[in-house]
């Protein structure tokens, strides 16, 4: 993406307004909502949305930038944290509650961890790196097992969040069964492949 000039003040009036508008009609009505309607709710004219969002994906891109800086920045606050396992999925369901703001949020998020190429997997570079140090740490402890990579965990983790979409009661029995089948056991290590691992209760 090259470098743009600094915002005029009714430039960056316009942007803010259309991320306002955009933000309140994606929770009422999901990411797929149009985006005329997005430039109706700012009260700005279309010209001037695609002017700064050519795409939806560029209107996503600017809404979960300041999500992904987030979640950066909670990582590096749960690294200071004593035990690392639960600083990992601690931050892990801040992940959750991040991509389930907008109802098809995660969706595009998935889309983002198996792309990247993209623009938008780019700009979650920082918290990527930020969750894999926290991975990295509970790995050292041998409590989660060694061969999982951050991007794995985080595709694991949107799914929870895309199958719970719509019932976010369901959220913590399926992270905790999630998380449950990630810790590193010398129980599981030593099953036969195929065997099943997980018994009645």
């Amino acid at each position: 993406m090259t470098s743009e000039r600094p915002m005029r003040a009714d430039a960056r009036r316009n942007y803010e307004r259309l991320l306002a508008a955009a933000a309140a009609l994606f929770a009422e009505q999901g990411t797929n909502v149009a985006l005329d309607d997005i430039a109706r709710r700012a009260g700005i004219g279309n010209a001037t949305l695609y002017r700064h969002f050519p795409t939806r994906q560029d209107l996503v891109e600017a809404l979960l930038t300041e999500r992904y800086d987030d979640l950066r920045a909670s990582a590096g606050r749960l690294l200071n944290t004593h035990d690392p396992l639960t600083a990992l999925f601690t931050w892990l369901r801040s992940f959750i509650t991040h991509v389930t703001t907008y109802r098809g949020l995660a969706i595009s998020v998935m889309d983002i961890l198996r792309n990247a190429e993209s623009e938008l997997s780019a700009s979650c570079q920082g918290m990527r790196i930020a969750g894999a140090k926290l991975l990295a740490r509970a790995q050292d402890t041998a409590a989660i097992r060694p061969d999982l990579t951050i991007s794995e965990l985080l595709r694991l983790t949107n799914g929870v969040a895309i199958a719970a979409e719509g019932h976010p009661d369901e959220t913590p029995r399926l992270l905790l069964l999630l998380t449950e089948g990630l810790q590193h056991t010398a129980e599981r290590d030593d099953a036969p492949a195929g065997s099943p691992e997980v018994g009645d209760g």
